[in-house]
């Protein structure tokens, strides 16, 4: 019998952003761009959303010569602000601070 693949659809990224408000909203906004930074687990979430904006750029590249639709891609987006947000929340946790962009602020 032939395996069944599932694709990624509008729901698939709706989960996505119904996960990412969830942590989110238990964290101060940001008002400046941080720096990858803080505790070992945060570390590694941010080398694995590192990894998740290698995926979209290639997965955009192939989009471009054969066409997968646009879930695939918006997938990934949600899928690396998702590993940002749970980047934030584990430094949130554990006290540790983030460290800030040196640059201009966000608002």
């Amino acid at each position: 019998t032939a395996s069944r693949i599932d694709r990624i659809d509008e729901i698939n990224v709706k989960r996505l952003e119904t996960v990412i408000d969830r942590f989110d909203e238990q964290m101060e906004p940001l008002k400046n761009f941080i720096l990858p930074s803080g505790t070992p687990v945060a570390a590694q979430l941010h080398l694995a959303r590192t990894v998740c904006r290698r995926a979209e750029r290639t997965v955009d590249a192939l989009n471009r010569r054969e066409p997968l639709g646009a879930f695939p891609l918006m997938y990934l987006n949600r899928l690396a602000d998702l590993l940002f947000v749970l980047a934030r929340y584990a430094n949130h946790c554990a006290g540790s601070a983030e460290t800030l962009w040196p640059g201009e602020k966000i608002i």
